[in-house]
Formats: structure tokens, sequence, C-alpha cells
């Protein structure tokens, strides 16, 4: 009887392969012989699957995308019965932080693709945007459900606002990385930034004219 193969299994076993290298020794470092040596499988099944190091690089920056987003659903998932739209953007910030291995593990990848997409033009032509244009889409629209639900202000932009949240994570998980912050104090940021976005309008006082004297 023939062996029956997992190719979704097999493509993933590679990515993986790739990921560990590029988050111990760095993006630069890769190369398909390396990735076969780190995934257990032969250099011929590397090019098999993908056929160059810019496809296999593409791949693996989907896979990160596709791995982040699950875990954010994961964590949506587990929040309590009548949970808001202020705890589903907690969830994305304790996600998308570099707070635990695997996110941190994530922080360090994404960054080394950042800075390769500007350098290298192969990877520049990849979608390297499309990724984190759908996350800020996702958030704008989780804004505007807060809005239209009275939770944010009335006046708030959710595409400006979902800009500024996205462009917040990744510079406060930058600042995580290096040891600016710590995980304590990068979450206290991020309560402060929500608690402000979340906060309830305060009423406005009605003047009542003066009556005129007689």
């Amino acid at each position: 009887m023939p062996i029956q193969v997992d190719h979704d299994q097999r493509r993933t076993i590679i990515i993986s392969g790739l990921l560990d290298i590029a988050a111990r020794d760095g993006l630069h470092t890769v190369t398909m012989r390396g990735v076969a040596a780190a995934a257990g499988v032969t250099l011929r099944q590397v090019q098999y699957y993908f056929g160059s190091k810019q496809q296999l690089m593409h791949a693996a920056l989907s896979h990160l995308e596709h791995q982040s987003m699950r875990r954010w659903t994961d964590r949506i998932g587990h929040l309590p019965a009548g949970a808001g739209n202020r705890e589903i953007l907690d969830a994305y910030f304790d996600e998308a932080l570099p707070l635990t291995d695997d996110s941190r593990a994530f922080h360090i990848v994404f960054t080394a693709y950042t800075t390769l997409a500007m350098t290298d033009p192969a990877l520049a032509r990849q979608p390297f945007i499309d990724g984190p244009r759908r996350l800020q889409a996702e958030i704008a629209s989780i804004l505007a459900t807060a809005r239209d639900a009275g939770e944010i202000p009335a006046h708030t932009d959710p595409d400006t606002e979902a800009a500024r949240l996205v462009a917040f994570q990744h510079g406060l998980g930058t600042a995580l990385l290096i040891g600016l912050h710590t995980p304590a104090t990068a979450c206290s940021l991020v309560a402060y930034h929500l608690d402000a976005l979340f906060a309830s309008p305060k009423p406005q006082p009605h003047s009542t004219p003066n009556a005129r004297r007689g």
C-alpha cells in the first residue's frame, strides 16, 4: 500500500525549520540547505515544495500571519460571556506584543522581514504589507462596532484609530525586545491608551441663558 504523505504537514515542518533559524540566528542566515537540515528533510524536498528561497520566505511570512490571527481568534474565543470590544482589543495586544516565547519569536522574525524587505528587491516585490493591512482593517471593524455601540466617542474615525493602534503595537513591541520596557510597563501603557479610547464621553453642561432683568 503506498505511503500517504500529508503535504500540508510537510510544508509546515519546512516553514517551521526556517522560522527556527530566523528566530535564533537571523533571517539573513537562512539558506535552503540550512532549512532542510533544521526541518529534518532533504534539500530536494524543500525545493519540491518551495521552488526558490524567495517563495519559501514568502510562505513563511504568510504562515506567521495566519498563526498570529489564529491565536488572537483563540483568545477571543476564551473571553468570558459578555466581553466587549475593549476586551477583544486587549486580547489583540496580549497576542501581538512579545510577552511569550511564541509572540517574541514572531516579533523578532517579522521585524527581520521588515528590515530585509527594504534591501532585498526579490522580497520587496512580495505582498509584504498585505498582512498588516488585513489586521488594520479587522481592528477598524472592531472600532466601528464599538463606536456604533457608544463604547467610544462618536467622532472617532475607525480607520485612523486602527492605524494608530497598530503603529503603537509595533513600536511598543520593539521597545520590549530591546529592554526599554518590561512586560508590566508595556501592559500598563496598553491599558492607558485603551482606557483613554474607551472612556465614557463626559456630558456637556447645558448653558442656560440668564433671564433678562426688567
